[in-house]
């Protein structure tokens, strides 16, 4: 097993993520098997409870695993399927040892971080390392580990440790230490400036980790004296000093480092088995970063949501959405708009902001309302979705967005007034939305309906089923604890609103399509987590598909893209 550590330096959200993911696709495109392991030095035991404005989206796995976004790197990059181990946590590696100790393993013994939570960080990554990840089930060869954070940082210190005293328990040969730091370049005077990388790295040499190569981010190319000097400073070869500046698209990063001979770096000084040039596999990502930066035609989404501030919020989404705009040729303008905007009381308060929202959501080719919790902004996206379905605009609904569509067909056309979810109105006269029968109202972390779940459809003439490839049924992840009341479909069936979907059991509905309408789909599972670059999900290609005029075109072809 050969392992990979990335650290950064300088600022965190360097994008250690992506450049950790490259370096896996890079290797990967070389004929060997990859896994990743990233590490977050909070407390917490995992993501699941967090704000998406603390650190972006929760990323869902198929075992449930509420992650870090960056493992939505890895897995979209390398095209693999991660598990919960994956993510290490503060959190995690405390309660491990100190389960451990209340059990007995330490009896006599003082519990201390040296050598006990170093020795638990080793030993998870050892093991976590072995574990198969691609669809052949055979044991990695590389992992590639993030630690999370800048080096400094007080949290991030065991972690730090323990990896300096894991580099010679693996031998040399068997471990690399990657450095991601900021070369900074201040308007006042334009020049780049090494010192914030250069302390950076003298930070972690005092920690005992020497960067074998050490990756500068820029925003624009960075000269080849600034390279000279970083290598002299920082005490590395220049050929180990990598440049990633600011690039159109994260597609072209694999290529900028292959350019810079990580290929030729890696088997010389990992002893690897490949070849200097890499396979089909960076050629086809070669291709698709051209194809990206030559598109010309644009479709534009509009994204209605409470998150809109932070991009990374709706990663996923946007990731969903981008691979299927490549998939059918155009080029993506997502429009986020923060639902409340939408809401009549913004018209009171500031009716700029309220006829903006408006604007974007009425000149939009289509629109999505993706997942979320509690009520701030739902009467916004009501009126979304109340749009999209009167004004024939396409339409995807995603887990939250699903129920509001159902919540909304209920008020609009059922005429049932106070129509509404238990979980934002408990006294309903019509819970169209109910709390799932499992929900521990309790505990919040780890409580919801998680992971990969089947579902079935329930009829042929269904145009998501046909997206699927007419499949009898699809697997996707879940995140939910609210589910459609199944006691009330048969009212809305009447009136157009088909459940095509429904889980195993055929309790839980799962998609919802509605009659005379070019695509209006909702969906309760997230499929935007299974979306890969050169595999775009579904009911996002369809929503593009629909928003594009093309939507037609595709289903009489057999669902196959036009060359």
């Amino acid at each position: 097993m050969k392992y990979i550590l990335v650290t950064g330096g300088v600022i965190s959200g360097i994008g250690k993520g992506i450049i950790a993911s490259s370096i896996g696709t890079i290797l990967k495109s070389c004929g060997l098997r990859v896994t990743a392991i990233k590490i977050d030095p909070y407390i917490n035991i995992d993501a699941g409870t967090f704000s998406p404005y603390e650190h972006g989206e929760v990323f869902v796995l198929n075992d449930g695993g509420e992650v870090d976004l960056d493992l939505g790197n890895y897995e979209r990059f390398l095209d693999i399927n991660l598990y919960k181990d994956n993510n290490i946590t503060t959190g995690k590696i405390y309660q491990h040892v100190i389960n451990k100790e209340r059990h007995g393993d330490y009896l006599g013994k003082t519990v201390q971080v040296v050598p006990h939570i170093t020795d638990a960080v080793q030993e998870w990554v050892m093991n976590q390392a072995k574990v198969p990840v691609d669809d052949d089930k055979k044991e990695p060869q590389i992992c590639v580990i993030e630690l999370g954070g800048t080096i400094g940082d007080i949290e991030g210190m065991p972690f730090v440790e323990a990896f300096r005293q894991f580099q010679f328990k693996a031998k040399r040969e068997n471990f690399c230490n990657i450095h991601v730091s900021l070369v900074p370049q201040p308007n006042a005077t334009g020049e780049q400036k090494t010192k914030p990388t250069q302390n950076s790295v003298r930070a972690l040499r005092g920690l005992g980790l020497s960067p074998d190569l050490i990756v500068c981010r820029s925003a624009k190319p960075i000269e080849m004296a600034v390279k000279e000097k970083i290598s002299m400073f920082c005490h590395v070869e220049p050929e180990q000093v990598i440049f990633i500046h600011d690039v159109s698209s994260t597609y072209r990063v694999p290529i900028l480092l292959e350019e810079q001979g990580i290929i030729k770096y890696f088997k010389q000084r990992l002893n690897l088995p490949i070849d200097d040039q890499p396979s089909d596999l960076l050629m086809k990502w070669k291709k698709m970063a051209c194809r990206y930066e030559r598109l010309l035609k644009v479709c534009s989404i509009a994204l209605v949501g409470k998150y809109t501030k932070l991009s990374d919020c709706y990663a996923s989404v946007f990731k969903a959405l981008e691979h299927s705009a490549l998939a059918i040729n155009y080029k993506l303008d997502l429009m986020y708009i923060d639902s409340t905007e939408l809401e009549r009381s913004t018209e009171a308060e500031n009716s700029v902001k309220y006829h903006q929202a408006w604007h974007k959501l009425c000149k939009a080719d289509g629109i999505l309302v993706p997942g979320g919790f509690g009520i701030r902004g739902t009467e916004g996206k009501l009126q979304a979705i109340s749009w999209a379905r009167t004004k024939k605009k396409p339409f995807l609904g995603v887990c939250l967005g699903m129920q509001l569509a159902v919540v909304e067909f209920a008020r609009n056309c059922l005429n049932w007034e106070d129509a509404n979810s238990t979980e934002f109105d408990p006294d309903t006269k019509n819970p169209v939305v109910i709390d799932m029968p499992e929900h521990n109202p309790g505990d919040m972390g780890g409580t919801m309906r998680l992971g990969k779940r089947r579902t079935v459809f329930k009829t042929e003439n269904s145009v998501l089923r046909k997206l699927y490839g007419d499949e009898m049924f699809v697997e996707e992840r879940h995140r939910h604890r609210y589910e459609v009341n199944p006691e009330l479909t048969r009212c809305f069936e009447e009136k157009g609103l088909k459940f095509v979907g429904h889980d195993t059991e055929g309790n839980r509905m799962e998609i919802i399509e509605l009659e005379n309408h070019p695509y209006f789909v909702g969906v309760q599972f997230h499929p935007e987590f299974s979306s890969r670059p050169m595999k775009p999900s579904p009911p996002y290609l369809g929503l593009l598909l629909a928003a594009t005029g093309t939507l037609n075109a595709y289903l009489q072809r057999g669902c196959k893209l036009s060359p």
